[in-house]
């Protein structure tokens, strides 16, 4: 832990036990709750764990642990993430130096890397051991405070963050109507919220409907064998995919058809290596989440209540990976 700020924040709820630190760097310890119940908490690696053995978002730290690095801008050398970001949420780094954001479901930490380039303090955390592959490409960046935690049961004030930042995590969890109104709660009055929801298609497409034939299979699959699999098969199916894809008019219809999920991203600037590793990292990343729920726009509307006179400003588009919803809380 090497947040000041954060550490400070815990220190009103938690007494510590320190068993292994480095300078101001608790490497390992135990957060002990001054509430009635006297709940504990390890500090593992430098990250306060919140939650305890296995979950529902096991796929995902493997995941974000073998491929810690694919998505991040300065390994890519390309701008996808900040690009992504700063286009869905209509943010800018100026706005955000100095705040408190509180970044839910970092995975590797994609942009947990944006945010800290904005001179941020920032708040990120995910269910899985993700997080260990974020404070590893992240810890010395800036003011971050990382921790494993569960988003219904966030270890932080009501109204504490000026901006909360949610992509491709809800539709992974049991409920996710419950999981937006917790992290919705953290947020200050006047601050902003940035979701992002995969859209539910009614027609074929060649992401979607390949996804959906096989995941009442995969999902329930041993998450280690599934990986050795797509490792398996998509590097051979790739070109053949990518040619597919390219006949004129019909591609994308021939690759929605076919039952063979391939995330092939063609043209976004990633190199033949590059290109390999994303399509096995997002494939399993379809196929292995054990809860996966699309909506339409018009059902994520609904969920965050676009009608609530909490909201001084709203607006819901589709986005760079399904519907996007700001909100300015009034």
């Amino acid at each position: 832990m090497k947040n000041k700020h954060f550490k400070v924040y815990l220190s009103d709820r938690f007494d510590l036990q320190i068993e292994e630190s480095d300078g101001d760097n608790i490497i390992s310890g135990k957060l002990i709750s001054k509430n009635n119940n006297k709940d504990t908490f390890n500090i593992r690696n430098s990250i306060p764990r919140f939650i305890g053995g296995n979950n529902y978002a096991d796929n995902f730290g493997l995941q974000w642990n073998e491929f810690k690095s694919t998505q991040l801008d300065s390994a890519s050398g390309l701008s996808l993430t900040s690009n992504r970001l700063w286009s869905n949420t209509k943010w800018n780094k100026t706005e955000l130096r100095g705040k408190k954001i509180l970044e839910v479901g970092s995975g590797a930490g994609r942009f947990t890397e944006i945010f800290l380039s904005s001179d941020a303090n920032v708040v990120s955390f995910d269910y899985s051991n993700a997080v260990d592959a974020n404070y590893a490409s992240n810890s010395d960046k800036g003011d971050v405070f990382i921790f494993q935690g569960d988003l219904y049961d966030i270890p932080f004030p009501d109204e504490y963050f000026d901006y909360i930042f949610c992509f491709g995590v809800l539709q992974h969890t049991p409920n996710p109507l419950k999981a937006y109104n917790s992290i919705y709660s953290k947020l200050k009055k006047g601050g902003s919220i940035s979701i992002d929801y995969y859209l539910k298609f009614d027609k074929p497409t060649p992401w979607s409907t390949p996804k959906y034939f096989w995941r009442p299979v995969t999902a329930k699959m041993d998450p280690q064998k599934l990986l050795r699999i797509i490792k398996l098969y998509i590097p051979i199916y790739l070109p053949i995919d990518t040619f597919i894809r390219k006949i004129p008019k019909i591609g994308s219809l021939i690759t929605a058809i076919i039952p063979i999920p391939c995330w092939n991203y063609v043209s976004i600037g990633l190199n033949k290596a590059q290109r390999v590793e994303w399509a096995i990292m997002d494939t399993f990343d379809a196929l292995s989440a054990t809860y996966d729920t699309p909506k339409t726009l018009e059902e994520v509307r609904e969920m965050v209540g676009v009608d609530n006179t909490g909201h001084e400003k709203f607006e819901i588009f589709y986005g760079s990976n399904g519907v996007v919803v700001n909100i300015l809380k009034k």
